[in-house]
């Protein structure tokens, strides 16, 4: 029987530093469509579900993903635990993969490869982000649908409804009630000092910059030594690395 594996691409308009963020454009496109048309060359993916808001400023989001046609769901702002489960569990998938769409140039060879990687060795968890050493915005998470489910049963916290793996991972490998297999995928140097995510207006400003220069279909490592090799780093360097989700920490 056929490994079905549905994407998750979280999507909303709001956004306290860059609103609308991922409906920017650059050359007429917007970064979510973008990052969609990079997802669609994934050969390990069996569907694509965008995964936005109930809110009405989210109506344009669910409707240009139809239109583009990929598949889209509504659910909860702040529990994006419970929006991912609600999108999948229609789905009969045996993995899902999240990904965020505010990570416009993030590359499909590198999620088919960490696809391939929890596929054949069956860890509940896999992901390039346990251990930050590849560019934020190639964030790649990939877990079996039975791992989701868990999570969404038994997580508690803030910080793991909010954020839908956190549960997992505090979780893994003995931890906790309900324990997961995890394994962090890789990278042959680090390079966590690049951000190729859109959080701030200066990230729109990079990601504009050498999309202008280099087009949409270039690896993650071309883009990484292209700004590495220009000095690119000044444009957006500083910024703190999943700032949303240090702020639910607090609330926990």
């Amino acid at each position: 029987m056929d490994i079905k594996t549905v994407l998750i691409t979280q999507a909303r308009s709001g956004s306290t530093r860059l609103p609308g963020k991922v409906l920017k454009e650059v050359n007429g496109q917007s970064l979510l469509e973008i990052h969609l048309e990079r997802l669609k060359k994934c050969t390990k993916v069996s569907k694509i579900i965008v995964a936005t808001t109930v809110k009405a400023a989210d109506e344009i989001i669910y409707n240009n993903a139809i239109l583009w046609g990929f598949a889209a769901s509504r659910g909860s702002e702040d529990d994006v635990l419970d929006r991912f489960y609600q999108a999948s569990k229609h789905e009969h998938a045996d993995w899902i993969v999240r990904v965020t769409s505010d990570c416009p140039l993030l590359d499909p060879n590198l999620v088919d490869d960490i696809i391939s990687f929890a596929q054949s060795n069956q860890y509940d968890y896999v992901s390039n982000s346990i251990i930050e050493v590849y560019p934020d915005g190639q964030d790649v998470e990939v877990f079996k649908f039975s791992a989701l489910k868990t999570a969404w049963k038994h997580a508690k916290l803030k910080s793991e409804r909010e954020h839908v793996t956190p549960y997992i991972r505090n979780n893994a490998d003995g931890k906790g009630e309900n324990s997961f297999t995890t394994f962090n995928y890789p990278c042959d140097a680090n390079y966590s000092h690049i951000r190729m995510t859109v959080d701030e207006p200066r990230d729109f400003d990079l990601i504009e910059h050498i999309i202008l220069k280099l087009g949409t279909k270039k690896s993650w490592l071309e883009y990484t030594n292209y700004i590495i090799d220009n000095n690119l780093t000044k444009l957006n360097g500083g910024i703190i690395r999943n700032e949303g989700f240090l702020k639910s920490l607090k609330k926990d």
